[in-house]
């Protein structure tokens, strides 16, 4: 249980820093120009930013469940693991394409993706890494009696 509980709120660290490292990027690509165009006018960014932020959206909402279970004290562990687990790959892959929309200026210090894209990084072996997450999400997934889907 203890565990589990640190699990939302490493899900939910992991959210707050992809969406850091994609405003950054977008706010970026918008004052950037090549070839005499905003970079967020190609195509190539445009859906990099949908991507980051479709999916950040959606690693929310699984951590903002595990954590309304915990809440009304209703068994989370597996929901606990799932949001970790998606929040915390979803906030990576939105940082490794944060650090891209700079291209090379996203390796340096002199803008912050690049530490976003540390600090996500950890968010993944945190309170047990993303295999370790998968176990459990099996574990508790084939010892319910019923489907969560299914009346009980």
């Amino acid at each position: 249980m203890e565990l589990d509980g640190g699990r939302i709120g490493i899900g939910s660290l992991a959210v707050g820093v992809g969406f850091e490292a994609i405003d950054f990027a977008t706010h970026y690509v918008k004052e950037r120009e090549a070839f005499g165009k905003p970079l967020s006018s190609f195509e190539a960014i445009q859906w990099m930013i949908a991507d980051s932020y479709t999916e950040l959206e959606a690693a929310q909402l699984l951590v903002l469940r595990a954590a309304f279970l915990k809440e009304n004290r209703q068994p989370f562990t597996r929901e606990a693991s799932m949001a970790k687990l998606f929040a915390t790959e979803a906030a990576k892959t939105v940082a490794i394409r944060a650090v891209q929309m700079l291209g090379g200026y996203g390796y340096t210090k002199d803008y912050p993706v690049e530490r976003y894209l540390r600090d996500v990084i950890g968010t993944t072996l945190y309170e047990g890494t993303s295999e370790v997450q998968r176990l459990v999400i099996a574990r508790e997934t084939l010892n319910r009696k019923t489907s969560v889907h299914q009346k009980k």
